[in-house]
């Protein structure tokens, strides 16, 4: 086992048209770099998993619970276990990292 990872040998894999993952784990965490291509759109969803991330390029309007906010790189936000939350892309797309935990089960490709 290694503890380092090469993220271009990652498979990327799509979970809504034009957002698509690349995901690293462990027992306890889940690291996954999310690609949001120009335009792209997230349905509304929850999960179990709790969820932690950050703008890195880019930015999308954010929909967490009642509450929605444009958010550009730079910036955090947190996703409590259960909490409804989506996002549609602006013309430009974006790049975040979002960490769960637990992992979450169905991102482990």
């Amino acid at each position: 086992m290694s503890y380092f990872i090469d993220p271009e040998k990652i498979e990327s894999f799509e979970i809504s048209p034009g957002v698509s993952l690349k995901t690293a784990w462990g027992k306890n965490v889940m690291m996954s770099v999310v690609t949001i291509l120009a335009g792209a759109k997230m349905e509304s969803h929850s999960h179990k998993n709790e969820q932690a991330g950050i703008v890195l390029e880019g930015e999308f309007l954010f929909t967490i619970g009642d509450e929605t906010k444009m958010i550009q790189e730079g910036e955090m936000y947190i996703i409590p276990s259960n909490v409804e939350h989506s996002l549609s892309a602006t013309d430009q797309g974006a790049i975040a990292l979002d960490i769960f935990s637990p992992p979450r089960t169905d991102y482990k490709k």
